[in-house]
C-alpha cells in the first residue's frame, strides 16, 4: 500500500519539563500546537500563521530552531495515510490563549503521553529520551 502524507508543522514549546499541548473543538484528542501549510508558504511562514491563529502570539521566525522532523500513521485517517510533523522551537511575544479552533491548551508530561496523537507520542518519547520533560 502506498502511503500519502499530511505535511505539518509544529512548535516545541517547553515549560517547567512539561511541553504545550492543544486540543481543538470536537476532538477527542491533544496535539502538539501547529498546522498544515498553505500553498507556497516556507515552513516559518506556516508556523507563524499558524501559532497566530491557534494561540495568538507572534512568533519571531529569527528564533527558529529545527528540533526534529517526525512521522506517524495520521490519527483518525485511514491506514497509510501518514504525518510528516517538522518541528521548531521558538520565541514569541504575547500571551498564548486559546482562540479559533482551540478549545483548550495545557502542559503534559510523559505521564500524559497516552492522552496524545500517535506523532505526538514519538515527539514525547524523543523529549523523555533527551531529558526534557518528566
Amino acid at each position: 500500500m502506498e502511503k500519502s502524507f499530511i505535511d505539518k508543522l509544529a512548535l516545541i514549546e517547553l515549560r517547567g519539563r512539561k511541553v504545550l499541548e492543544t486540543k481543538s473543538k470536537g476532538k477527542d484528542t491533544w496535539y502538539i500546537p501547529g498546522g498544515k501549510r498553505e500553498a507556497g508558504e516556507s515552513d516559518q511562514q506556516a508556523l507563524v500563521r499558524e501559532i497566530k491563529e491557534e494561540l495568538s502570539v507572534d512568533l519571531d521566525p529569527a528564533s527558529f530552531s529545527h528540533y526534529g522532523t517526525f512521522e506517524a500513521q495520521a490519527h483518525g485517517k485511514p491506514e497509510g495515510v501518514v504525518v510528516r510533523m517538522t518541528c521548531y522551537t521558538g520565541h514569541y511575544t504575547g500571551n498564548l490563549t486559546p482562540q479559533a479552533e482551540v478549545e483548550m491548551m495545557d502542559w503534559f508530561d510523559y505521564a500524559q503521553r497516552d492522552r496524545v496523537s500517535p506523532v505526538d507520542q514519538l515527539i514525547f518519547d524523543d523529549l523523555k529520551e533527551k531529558d526534557l520533560i518528566d
